[in-house]
């Protein structure tokens, strides 16, 4: 008898990307394997919504800046049964009800990204907001290294340490690569963690695809009593999971055909496909 697959296994959210993006013939999917493990981790052990309600006043909030990896988001809210399978199997067909992109129509979302460097301001709202009120939510925010060249991220990184806002997390995937080439080509970084420390945040790297690890900084960085917001710099591969995919930029835009489709499926779930 084999053992109970465990809650966001990240074998079976990639299958469900591939399956959603091959049904839509959809594009992205590299950018959404890349960050399966966080929020495997994130929805399995940290986020809190009462009573598996997404739109509960006392949740947690989670913002997808990078709002074209919505497909991972999709394959969690599978899991906790917010979306239905027919959502899946018609995914991008007419009258499909989920977008491309993250869309705050569609409760579990909470805001529309994919205008890069947007949400994680708004997320920052949503930190100060929960202060004000004095709740205990905390706001999470997931941006893409590349989209950390705008901006309106360093802006909300100064106020959200200005109002020592303890409550909020960002978390970078930091796959080296954005739309149109690796990011150190397009606009060298240089150290993430380093100039988030140097915006006033507490930081830790940590490798992206290392779910105990990922756990356990998340854990420490809520831990501190420092009153600084917090910064998780994950290190991840584009692509993750299937090798024709990795570190491969051409994945950013391509959309499956048959044969690249049972090839992925092979690679992510073997015999099991």
């Amino acid at each position: 008898m084999s053992a109970p697959t465990p809650p966001f296994n990240a074998q079976v959210l990639r299958k469900t990307v591939l399956d959603m993006a091959y049904a839509g013939s959809t594009v992205h999917i590299a950018c959404a394997f890349s960050i399966i493990e966080l929020l495997a981790v994130l929805y399995r052990s940290h986020l809190r919504y009462p009573g598996n309600d997404p739109s509960a006043a006392g949740r947690d909030y989670f913002v997808l800046s990078k709002g074209h990896g919505v497909m991972a988001q999709y394959a969690c809210m599978r899991e906790l049964g917010w979306l239905k399978d027919e959502a899946f199997s018609g995914y991008y067909a007419d009258g499909s009800d989920l977008n491309g992109l993250s869309d705050s129509r569609i409760p579990g979302l909470e805001v529309t990204s994919g205008s890069l460097g947007h949400g994680f301001s708004v997320g920052v709202g949503m930190a100060m907001g929960a202060k004000l009120h004095g709740t205990d939510q905390k706001t999470y925010a997931l941006v893409g290294d590349g989209e950390i060249n705008e901006g309106p991220i360093w802006e909300g990184a100064l106020f959200a340490a200005h109002h020592e806002l303890k409550n909020f997390m960002v978390i970078v995937d930091e796959n080296g690569f954005q739309a149109m080439g690796r990011t150190q080509d397009v606009l060298d970084l240089g150290s993430i963690r380093g100039k988030f420390e140097s915006f006033g945040f507490e930081a830790l790297a940590v490798d992206g695809h290392d779910e105990a690890a990922i756990d356990r900084a998340i854990g420490q960085l809520w831990a501190s009593t420092s009153t600084a917001p917090k910064a998780l710099i994950a290190k991840t591969v584009k692509g993750k999971g299937v090798p024709f995919m990795e570190n491969n930029n051409r994945w950013h835009y391509t959309r499956l055909d048959p044969d690249s489709y049972i090839q992925a499926l092979a690679a992510v779930v073997g015999d099991a496909a």
